[in-house]
């Protein structure tokens, strides 16, 4: 989306705490508060977005600014924000949009910056907010096993809590990330927390299917075939780069993720519950790998974008893994099994129970049923984007001690659970648009509702 900059007519007043500016598209005078200088705003007769004259940088501008003033126009108030303890009144749009212009509004999900940063996704910003709930068994556990897990792991707070809420879920994730973050360390600490088994698995260009699943092998004691499980037969199941395998082997993997169990000479061996997939894939080298078909991708829950730590988690690491100590000793010796299989199943199906008021739902849809129409994608999102969203959002709020779900809920995850599901056009690919950019804008247009 790109944005007009005001003509020369538009100046502010310096004399008041206003800026009163011509929109450039259609000139109807536009009133905002001096302090939306430099950002954008939407005018509400024509829907044109624009920079409000008088300021900086807008690119410079925090994202906690940002937040506090969007489309600043007097005729057309943000919408409420979720999570604001005063939101203000809503007041009727003038018209709808037009399709073609995406408008900007306030969110709490606001401009995309690095992962590790972002509001869309944050485990500290997530769980620390204003519908902090009661000290609900879940959320007990769930404070546990964070705690325990950060014995080994340090930082990534956004892998943990898209794992956790993916495996109360019953989900998977899918995480982008350079090597050398932990991500195998990540897998195995969890499955030691969790009282789960753990598994791995190299994708490789000449990995078949029946190295993964299994396959029956002919047993001379008694004459006859037996079928050998698989590496997938597991719980936590790490699939390491597994976009360096062709497509006949990601297919191994579709009924395995959505029905949990693996078909062979038409006989179905049931998986272990609960059973996650936590498969990764390199962003920069490309060259021997393949494109997940758009099945394999939407069978994942979440997609995570896992980035370098802060400076002081790095220094945390440095001195926790640096003493050559083996760390199937440190595993065994500093963790302790919080939970149980049974245990997260247990919870898993509490958490189904969750209250998702019909405005929520009527939300959901809409965020998923508009990444459909939007200009800048090519394709949209299916329906099972929005059982994600369901999912993940009840997750969040029985981490949270509440037995409802409010729209911070649904706005912590947006991101992650659409951004593997939209294919860009070949026009915005050109122009250098982001995924995760559009999605904030997208998420920006709908109005967020007052529960």
């Amino acid at each position: 989306m790109s944005t007009t900059p005001p003509g020369p007519e538009s100046q502010p007043t310096a004399a008041s705490d206003t800026i009163e500016f011509a929109c450039s598209a259609c000139g109807r005078m536009l009133k905002v508060p001096k302090q939306a200088a430099g950002r954008q705003a939407k005018c509400p007769q024509c829907a044109m977005v624009q920079i409000v004259p008088g300021g900086g940088n807008h690119s410079a501008t925090s994202p906690q600014s940002m937040d506090s003033y969007g489309a600043a126009s007097t005729a057309a108030q943000a919408p409420p924000v979720a999570g604001n303890a005063n939101p203000a009144p809503p007041v009727q749009t003038p018209s709808p949009r037009p399709s073609s212009v995406p408008v900007a509004s306030p969110f709490p999900v606001a401009a995309p910056v690095r992962p590790t940063q972002s509001a869309a996704f944050s485990l500290r910003e997530s769980l620390t907010g204003t519908h902090e709930g009661r000290e609900t068994p879940t959320k007990q556990l769930f404070d546990r096993v964070t705690d325990e897990i950060a014995k080994i792991y340090v930082g990534q707070d956004e892998l943990v809590l898209g794992a956790l809420v993916a495996l109360f879920s019953s989900g998977h994730v899918l995480i982008e990330s350079v090597p050398g973050l932990g991500k195998t360390l990540f897998v195995r600490t969890l499955g030691k927390v969790l009282g789960c088994k753990f598994g791995r698995i190299q994708f490789t260009a000449d990995l078949m299917p029946s190295d993964i699943t299994g396959a029956p092998i002919f047993d001379m004691k008694n004459q006859d075939f037996r079928f050998r499980p698989g590496p997938v037969f597991t719980q936590f199941l790490l699939a390491d780069e597994i976009n360096r395998s062709p497509a006949k082997t990601h297919a191994a993997l579709l009924e395995i993720m959505q029905e949990y169990r693996v078909t062979i000479d038409g006989e179905a061996h049931t998986l272990d519950r609960p059973f996650l997939v936590l498969a990764t894939q390199n962003p920069i080298e490309s060259e021997g790998t393949y494109n997940l078909p758009e099945a394999q991708l939407d069978r994942f829950m979440f997609k995570l974008l896992a980035d370098y730590p802060q400076e002081q988690e790095e220094a945390d690491i440095l001195r926790l893994h640096s003493q050559q100590v083996d760390i199937n000793k440190r595993l065994e010796e500093e963790l302790q099994t919080i939970t149980s299989p049974a245990e997260i199943m247990r919870i898993t199906r509490e958490n189904g129970q969750v209250r998702v008021d019909d405005k929520l739902v009527d939300y959901i849809n809409k965020l998923v049923r508009l990444t459909r129409q939007w200009p800048q994608f090519h394709m949209g999102a299916s329906p099972r984007a929005g059982l994600a969203l369901m999912q993940g959002a009840r997750t969040l709020a029985a981490f949270n001690g509440r037995d409802y779900a409010v729209p911070d809920d649904v706005v912590q995850i947006v991101i992650p659970a659409l951004r593997h599901r939209v294919i860009l056009t070949a026009e915005a690919e050109v122009e250098g648009h982001e995924v995760d950019s559009l999605l904030a804008d997208l998420v920006r247009s709908v109005e967020v509702p007052r529960i």
